[in-house]
């Protein structure tokens, strides 16, 4: 006899759970997604919680579910903990952090077989350097904790990796492997299937949700026993984990832009020490947060100094474009040429997508803004149109500036799509591709551009992040950054951080199989400490200087933030939530045990409006995690929130713009 009621979570901003009557038209267990009426909705999909046979409630009150939507169970009462730990450790609703968690199919997806055609079962475990060595047989000597596999890029980190894998796999555990970007996914995917074979599920945002449930299901079966994906991967049920990999570790892509907004490397501490598995982290770039675990003896710190390829680390040449005309300096072009004569490729990345960044009018000044977001539109060529990056509006690119009618119209700067023209036009005799979001966007297109640049029928791949990380590409003798300073002056405690990363990452993709290696950054700055311990690659001395740095101002990891945003389309809406909250927050400070607690505005967020949006924002700085935690608590039931403002909550926030 079925159970009667059933108590359901629903993916909405409301922290209630909701109890329905089972008619029993289907067999129904905790974890099945099932509809229901939801206040004035006919049918909303939530996530059956809890089933009884009473419940103390009004009968009559007690409204029906509409459907038993799967015929097993998502998740088992393990993940439903993790999903309640989820909700409560970011500050949002059960319902929330289910729907982040699990896939979103109706149907689940039957033939798999042409995932598998490209398989090579050959592959087998490569020799390992003493510091390779040294590090798989001081993890394996521990059953469970946390470790970090830090060196320069191509020292092998990624082998280490997977002979970490075979030893978790052979021992019946199961193994998480997450990666940062979708490209990488890819790469690490194809090393891991000729490893291990059919063994491997896949899990990431380009999956359509069908194959995502299809995956989700062979993993909880033990059909698979290594997931390799990127950020919401870390959700996957894997029966007997026993290690999780996350490979890039510094990367800002493991941090979720929505609600709830998760890190995956705090998830997946979390997952680590409820199954007492193995969590193995690296980089070449460690996090300063991570680095500092790392002093302070919570993570075992293993270094790798070796390419075991047999490459070299790159020479490095700070090029400086001030009073220079172009996008490509002539040291720059005169090494695409050699390494065109030699057979050699070149990888050259700019962090800004487009044809050009904006466009301004040089008679009054103005800035041809989106209409519906506080920031430039950039141009795009091959559409003819300026887009917004951050809502998508889209305009035809003005005769006229708009304000003083002038056709003075001038490019304020550049972005991947105008350095791939006038490449094209200065390097006639080379193939070239360009890989960011705009190009890599049509289905299979971004697989098919790393094949083509891995088999050498590409001379130069022109990117954005990307390219910047993790892969290997054998030919790879020359690397440009272009505008290495950009991303500098951003209003953002992480600036430094982010682009120190990304030159020494993307340095490093240069002579990673040959010691000849040439790197040219490319920059307005060629004084900054920032861009030269970036192409010193000391990434020791960046370190210890941005701690030093973060100590002072008491940022992560000196302390801990939590960021409260306030959205709305009316200004005077969001300004006035975000002052009561204020008001509200600082009288909560006065008690003794938030002592420890700063309130910090509030203030336009530094993007003060996207996508029609007013934002103002709210930080919350404090010494001690569990002070913050409970403060957040206490205070959001004090917030006063009218129906035209959204709030957002941010533990631990990576992007403060």
């Amino acid at each position: 006899m079925p159970a009667s009621f059933v108590r359901v979570a629903f993916p909405i901003p409301v922290e209630e759970t909701f109890w329905y009557r089972n008619p029993g038209f289907a067999p129904l267990e905790i974890g099945m997604r099932v509809e229901a009426p939801l206040g004035k909705r006919a049918k909303a999909t939530g996530y059956a919680i809890e089933i009884a046979d009473s419940v103390v409630l009004d009968p009559a009150r007690i409204r029906e579910i509409l459907r038993v939507v799967d015929a097993e169970p998502l998740f088992d009462l393990e993940m439903l903990g993790l999903g309640k730990w989820l909700a409560a450790m970011y500050h949002c609703s059960l319902g929330e952090a289910l729907s982040a968690m699990l896939p979103s199919a109706r149907r689940e997806r039957q033939d798999l077989s042409e995932e598998f055609d490209e398989v090579e079962l050959s592959s087998s475990p490569l020799e390992l350097t003493p510091g390779q060595r040294a590090a798989l047989q001081g993890i394996l000597a521990e059953p469970e904790g946390m470790f970090y596999l830090y060196g320069p890029t191509g020292t092998g980190k990624t082998e280490v990796f997977l002979q970490l894998a075979e030893a978790a796999l052979a021992k019946g555990q199961g193994v998480l492997y997450l990666v940062p970007e979708i490209a990488l996914t890819r790469q690490v995917e194809q090393d891991a299937r000729r490893r291990f074979g059919g063994s491997c599920a896949i899990i990431h945002s380009r999956l359509t949700p069908s194959r995502k449930l299809a995956e989700w299901r062979r993993i909880a079966k033990k059909e698979a026993r290594i997931v390799i994906g990127a950020r919401s991967a870390v959700f996957a049920p894997i029966p007997d984990l026993g290690l999780i990999i996350i490979d890039e570790e510094h990367d800002t892509g493991y941090k979720s832009g929505t609600t709830p907004r998760y890190h995956a490397r705090q998830v997946a501490m979390h997952r680590a020490s409820l199954a007492k598995a193995r969590l193995v982290m690296g980089s070449a770039t460690p996090s300063p947060e991570a680095w500092h675990a790392c002093l302070q003896g919570q993570i075992h710190r293993f270094d790798l100094a070796l390419r075991p390829a047999g490459g070299a680390f790159p020479f490095v040449r700070i090029i400086d474009m001030r009073g220079r005309e172009g996008l490509i300096s002539d040291e720059l072009a005169e090494a695409l040429r050699e390494a065109k004569t030699a057979g050699r490729q070149a990888i050259l990345f700019l962090n800004r997508r487009g044809f050009a960044r904006t466009l301004i009018c040089q008679t009054c000044g103005a800035e041809i803004t989106c209409k519906h977001c506080s920031v430039p539109l950039t141009y795009h060529k091959s559409s003819g149109r300026l887009i917004c990056h951050y809502c998508g509006y889209s305009e035809p690119k003005p005769l006229a500036c708009p304000t003083c009618g002038s056709l003075d119209l001038a490019w304020a700067s550049y972005g991947t799509e105008r350095i791939e023209e006038e490449l094209r036009e200065r390097f006639p005799d080379m193939s070239l591709a360009r890989l960011d979001t705009d190009s890599a966007g049509a289905k299979g297109k971004l697989e098919e551009t790393l094949r083509d640049f891995r088999n050498g029928q590409i001379d130069m791949l022109v990117g954005t992040q990307m390219v910047a990380k993790g892969l290997n590409f054998p030919g790879v003798r020359v690397v440009g950054i272009l505008m290495a300073d950009q991303g500098l002056a951003m209003p953002d405690f992480r600036a430094a951080e982010r682009v120190f990363s990304l030159i020494v990452q993307v340095a490093g993709r240069a002579g990673r199989h040959r010691p000849d290696g040439l790197v040219f950054v490319q920059t307005r700055k060629p004084d900054s400490p920032i861009i030269r311990l970036a192409a010193a690659g000391d990434v020791l001395g960046f370190l210890e200087r941005e701690l030093a740095i973060r100590r002072q101002l008491e940022f992560p990891p000196a302390g801990r933030l939590c960021r409260l945003v306030f959205r709305s389309r009316l200004a005077h809406d969001a300004r006035n939530a975000a002052e009561r909250a204020a008001t509200a927050a600082r009288h909560l400070v006065e008690e003794p045990q938030f002592a420890d607690i700063e309130v910090l505005g509030p203030s336009e967020c530094p993007l003060a409006i996207i996508a029609d949006n007013h934002r103002y924002q709210l930080i919350f700085r404090a010494r001690r995690f569990q002070a913050l935690q409970h403060f957040v608590k206490m205070l959001k039931p004090r917030i006063e929130l009218p129906s035209s403002v959204y709030l957002e909550i941010d533990i631990d926030p990576v992007n403060m713009m």
